[in-house]
């Protein structure tokens, strides 16, 4: 292959054995003690002409025994970095590193890492132990170590794809909807050249039926062959709800995403077979599909750019959204076309973390959400809505009630369980459904949250480890905590089409002392959308099929400022702040009507050409 002989002809002959690709990056190998050692300038000098990244690894007979090795490391690194384990992948010559605090074992500017490596003969990798204990963390990461053999092949299958040659003489661009266009959900945006094809998010429609729960890939332009790659946004169900079902029906190539979003997905999709499995609804996939996603997925750092077709290079860039959530940057050709894919957003400072990034040097083609595209969508400033928040939680605190707040695993609960801790609240903080395992993953990454609550984390002053939070572990404990009063309860789902939240409804909907608090998006067709908009008797399903009518005589609110979305004036300040002029803006994630409207406005106030296109229309860029 080209890149692999270019690489080793600029590489010294007499040092390096060979050279792999493990996806996009190049890995050589050296039989050479010396020039592994030394290797860094060469190897710089290398990458400065391929524009690929390079990783130079030992060869297996240069590495010190393991038993060695990991004595060694224990007398490197201090004993307040409190490793946990330290386990090898010999095929690659990798010491994984399990400690609480990675930056001890990194050492000031690297040097205990490059002394690891240079006194071991072995790569180091570091993880982070969670503070709190995590299942899905510690068992996805020990999920990919033994499927080691799989994965090398894997990604030097995938690394072949990504450069193999595939001529054409012409040049153009479209982007296809499958979902998630004039609607909020099943989120699945295809795009395409004449080299490669690469869909983005493929997520399910909370509250839809039939066909419509799912992206429309019943389309000619879709072919579980003929994908080169998945690039996930984020890990809300409506962005990743139906990519385990991709992998069972066929889907074997790589799927895209940061690290927090593979944890985060994955214990999503479990709660959801779980969910399905207890009801009569047959799942979409089951737990096979989500094994096979785990495998298949090749984690990426913020503003790490990769290949990922053969005329496709991705960078990920924060979005404010979620925990790990980004805006994948897609550079198509050699500066041919830029699609910056800005969904779910945040352009705002929240307590978890600091606002959309904007600095992107080029998008021609700029997808933008509209869940709050409409002139009215405006929420208040942010003091005021946390003003609003607690003043809510202390009025039912008074009278005795229970708030109820139902949340997604991921985000709005935890900024809800931080507003509660960072204004005094001194009640119990109940956490029902996934949202302790979700405290889990986020605990793993504080990297990735706001520098505010970096500091938090790094002082141990983080709601997450706060002993007002109580985990609720199943139906016993829940009928405690109804007794437990005043306090709060933060449950799944965040629309109430399911989970743990309606056992609390049966409960609780009753009892005029408490308050059921919307503080996320509440879809069209939801449960939580009907309550929003009046119903007072809503139906519950008692088991065996059958359902009953629940009255609700609780106070119900709606705090609108906590979304992760961004509001009408914080889009259109997104917009302005751009580093650069999009040719044009395709706005989905919306409502129709919301989407059309801003549509019309942002043409109307920047001159650019902008449009609400529906599902299955297909878009020439370029």
């Amino acid at each position: 292959m080209e890149i692999l002989e270019k690489v080793k002809a600029l590489l010294p002959s007499d040092s390096v054995t060979r050279v792999e690709l493990e996806g996009s990056e190049v890995i050589a190998y050296t039989k050479d003690r010396e020039f592994f050692r030394t290797h860094e300038d060469t190897v710089r000098q290398v990458v400065s002409q391929v524009k690929k990244r390079i990783e130079m690894r030992p060869e297996k007979n240069l590495n010190m025994s393991q038993k060695e090795t990991e004595k060694l490391i224990m007398e490197m690194v201090p004993e307040e970095a409190k490793i946990h384990e330290i386990y090898f992948e010999p095929e690659r010559s990798l010491v994984i590193i399990v400690a609480e605090k990675p930056g001890i074992v990194i050492g000031r500017g690297g040097e205990t890492f490059r002394k690891i490596r240079a006194d071991t003969f072995w790569v180091p990798r570091i993880e982070r132990v969670p503070p709190i204990k995590s299942d899905i963390v510690m068992g996805i990461r020990k999920y990919i170590h033994g499927e080691v053999d799989y994965r090398k092949k894997f990604l030097n299958r995938t690394g072949e794809n990504i450069f193999s040659p595939r001529p054409t003489s012409r040049d153009w661009i479209r982007v296809i909807g499958l979902g998630g266009w004039r609607e909020v959900g099943r989120s699945c945006t295809f795009v395409e050249t004449p080299k490669s094809k690469v869909m983005i998010d493929c997520g399910v429609k909370a509250g839809a039926t039939g066909s419509d729960v799912y992206p429309m890939l019943n389309t000619p332009e879709f072919s579980y062959s003929d994908v080169d790659a998945i690039i996930v946004s984020h890990s809300h169900m409506d962005h990743v709800g139906f990519i385990p079902a991709l992998y069972e029906y066929g889907y074997d190539g790589p799927m895209y995403m940061t690290t927090p979003s593979l944890d985060l997905a994955t214990l999503l999709w479990f709660d959801y077979v779980d969910v399905m499995q207890k009801g009569i609804t047959r799942p979409l996939f089951t737990a096979r599909g989500i094994k096979e996603a785990v495998r298949h997925t090749i984690t990426l750092d913020y503003a790490e750019v990769c290949d990922v077709a053969p005329d496709v290079r991705l960078t990920f860039q924060p979005s404010g959204h979620i925990l790990g959530s980004a805006f994948p940057h897609l550079h198509i050709g050699e500066g041919l076309h830029n699609i910056v894919y800005a969904l779910d957003q945040k352009f705002s400072r929240t307590m978890m973390l600091d606002p959309s990034y904007t600095d992107f040097p080029r998008a021609e083609t700029l997808m933008i959400e509209s869940t709050y595209g409409s002139r009215n969508n405006i929420f208040p400033p942010r003091h005021e809505t946390e003003r609003q928040f607690m003043g809510i939680v202390n009025r039912t605190m008074e009278r005795g009630g229970i708030v109820l707040i139902p949340s997604f695993a991921v985000e709005r609960a935890q900024e809800a369980m931080a507003i509660l801790v960072d204004n005094g609240f001194k009640y119990p903080i109940y956490l029902d459904g996934m949202i302790w395992d979700a405290n889990g993953i986020f605990s793993a990454y504080p990297e990735y949250m706001s520098k505010t609550m970096q500091k938090k984390i790094y002082s141990g002053d983080d709601p997450f480890t706060s002993p007002l939070m109580k985990r609720i572990s199943g139906h016993a404990e829940r009928e405690k905590v109804w007794t437990d009063r005043p306090c709060v309860i933060i449950s799944t789902s965040g629309m109430l089409t399911g989970g743990p939240v309606l056992e609390h409804i049966k409960n609780l909907g009753e009892d005029a002392k408490s308050t059921l608090m919307f503080i996320g998006y509440q879809s069209e067709g939801s449960m939580g959308r009907k309550i929003q908009n009046g119903w007072r008797e809503i139906p519950i399903s008692i088991g065996g099929g059958r359902t009953a009518v629940q009255k609700l005589n609780m106070e119900v609110a709606t705090v609108e400022g906590l979304s992760g979305h961004s509001d009408r004036q914080q889009l259109m300040a997104f917009l302005n702040r751009l580093n650069c002029t999009p040719e044009r803006v395709i706005c989905v994630h919306g409502e129709a009507s919301r989407a059309q409207e801003f549509a019309r406005d942002i043409t109307r106030t920047f001159g650019v050409d902008a449009f609400a296109p529906r599902n299955l229309d297909a878009i020439r860029v370029r």
